[in-house]
């Protein structure tokens, strides 16, 4: 048993610190699963999404409206949910190998939240403005925002969450208070949501371009630009890897 114990120990000494597998993993999930979004709205956005009061309208995207809805939710409440309900107890006390295996499971999922905030706030963002100046809307549940407002942006808001979920529950570097850079590259992204609210009330009121110098949209850009916080987590993280690399060749 003794000897099964320090075998077991050993292995564990030896494992990778980065698991690649679960790199590319993570950038192959977003990358396949939004190209089968723009093959979706590619199909249906033309066919049958210009008029939101035709049946094939709420049969093709209302009904892939409810279906986000609840599948967001679910995986959120059951992601976060584990990684809270699973937070180590002791993180203070893991070895430093242990912490820099961590640290680089962590970049993970900062590259899962980079790929993430890319596809919602950059790429779907800029088709939804040449959506707009190419098709006049007749409701706020467009083709477009069905998959920029509620399905990209709620996707890199669980991914954020779940990315600082598992730094404070695993981390001892995040252990003292809250990390202002995290929260900023978390909490700001977040903010785009709700300001989505003040976006579909202004465009009720008036005509505009879908320009990001309007007024209107000046939200987005401020909210969106605060995800380069994530330079100010990169710092943190090139700090504790290099204290804890002294550690360990040591």
């Amino acid at each position: 048993m003794a000897a099964t114990t320090e075998s077991v120990k050993a292995d564990a000494a030896e494992a990778p610190l980065l698991n690649k597998r679960n790199l590319i993993f993570a950038v192959a999930i977003y990358c396949v699963f939004y190209a089968w979004v723009r093959w979706y709205e590619g199909v249906y956005g033309w066919s049958a999404g210009l008029d939101s009061f035709a049946p094939e309208f709420e049969t093709y995207w209302m009904n892939f409206l409810y279906i986000e809805f609840v599948l967001e939710v679910s995986t959120a409440g059951i992601l976060w949910g584990y990684l809270w309900k699973s937070r180590d107890r002791k993180v203070m006390s893991i070895t430093p190998r242990e912490e820099l295996r961590r640290h680089f499971h962590h970049w993970v999922w900062l590259v899962a939240y980079g790929v993430a905030i890319y596809f919602g706030a950059s790429y779907f963002t800029e088709q939804d403005g040449t959506w707009h100046q190419t098709i006049v809307r007749d409701t706020d549940f467009t083709p477009s925002h069905v998959i920029e407002f509620y399905l990209s942006y709620p996707v890199y808001i669980i991914t954020g969450g779940g990315a600082f979920l598992y730094a404070k529950t695993r981390l001892p570097t995040y252990q003292q208070g809250n990390s202002i850079q995290y929260m900023v590259a978390t909490v700001g992204p977040f903010m785009i949501l709700p300001n989505v609210g003040l976006n579909e009330w202004g465009h009720t009121f008036w005509f505009m371009e879908e320009l990001f110098v309007a007024p209107l949209h000046y939200g987005f850009v401020f909210f969106g630009w605060s995800a380069l916080g994530v330079l100010g987590v990169v710092g943190i993280e090139v700090a504790a890897i290099a204290k804890l690399l002294k550690k360990d060749l040591a």
